[in-house]
């Protein structure tokens, strides 16, 4: 039986925002797409611009943007940097509907529920990674991975409502696929310290290539990783795998296309204030 259309806000246009704004649109959602400045402008123009890898064939989903909120939405999709959150909250007190927050994030539910109330919020990671050439989102290709992968969404209290069930059920039919996970929190602080290290040392080497060819500085950000997960007590086999082995898997990963098309090789003072806040998240965590 096909959904009822929903009416969606998605904040956030960039990689992951407009990924899943064109997604849920070409689903047949009464979509919408929050953005600002020169991306505002580029969106007005000619919608999201899509691009497989580095494919020349561009094709352009017609999502109405907005640089203002309506008074209200069925769904609210939150795809930003972790630390433009308390902007997008101040936006968001004032308009109703169920907020998922689909982003990186190590600082819980319980500020996102005090400030939005907490029957409102659900938490997720992002939908798709890719970066923007441009005005045009390149986007890993569809492959096994992608489509054996299963992103994680959730109830803050771990319950599994008709609330999520629901989303889970609009995301898959618009190609998103997504499960129901009992403990976000804890997914999403392991993700952080995962993260956090792998991606500062891609900055400080300059690329994803570049780090895979030092070896002495991936191994540095594998310690970083396995201290980070120590804490948070997640993603195992990072944790206890030998490093003789862990090492040329991660070297193989950084010189594929996945790692290329996944963001990392994005170096920018957003993405390095991404690693800053979500460090001082994970540090607020160990400190309890």
């Amino acid at each position: 039986m096909k959904e009822v259309v929903m009416r969606i806000l998605v904040i956030g246009a960039g990689v992951t925002g407009s990924l899943l704004a064109a997604g849920l649109h070409q689903a047949g959602h009464d979509v919408t797409l929050l953005a600002r400045g020169q991306r505002l402008t580029d969106l007005r123009r000619h919608g999201v611009r899509l691009a497989e890898g580095d494919s020349t064939v561009i094709r352009q989903v017609p999502v109405p943007v907005v640089d203002k909120p309506a008074a209200e939405y069925d769904l609210i999709a939150v795809s930003v940097r972790p630390h433009q959150v308390d902007s997008v909250l101040d936006q968001l007190t004032a308009v109703d509907g169920d907020v998922v927050f689909m982003l990186n994030w190590a600082g819980g539910a319980a500020p996102l529920q005090k400030a939005l109330g907490p029957g409102r919020v659900l938490l997720a990671s992002a939908a798709g990674g890719g970066t923007l050439d441009g005005d045009v989102i390149r986007h890993r290709p569809p492959g096994v991975l992608t489509r054996l992968a299963r992103m994680p969404i959730g109830e803050p209290d771990g319950r599994t409502t008709p609330r999520v069930q629901r989303i889970v059920r609009m995301f898959r039919d618009a190609g998103f696929h997504y499960r129901i996970e009992p403990d976000m929190e804890s997914r999403l602080r392991s993700h952080a310290a995962f993260e956090v290290p792998f991606g500062q040392a891609v900055h400080q080497a300059g690329g994803p290539t570049q780090l895979a060819a030092d070896p002495e500085a991936l191994r540095t950000a594998l310690r970083g990783m396995r201290r980070e997960l120590t804490a948070t007590g997640g993603f195992a086999p990072l944790r206890k795998l030998p490093e003789p082995l862990l090492v040329p898997v991660l070297r193989s990963f950084l010189r594929s296309s996945l790692a290329v098309n996944s963001g990392l090789s994005t170096i920018s003072p957003s993405s390095a204030a991404e690693y800053r806040h979500l460090s001082e998240q994970l540090r607020a965590f160990s400190s309890r």
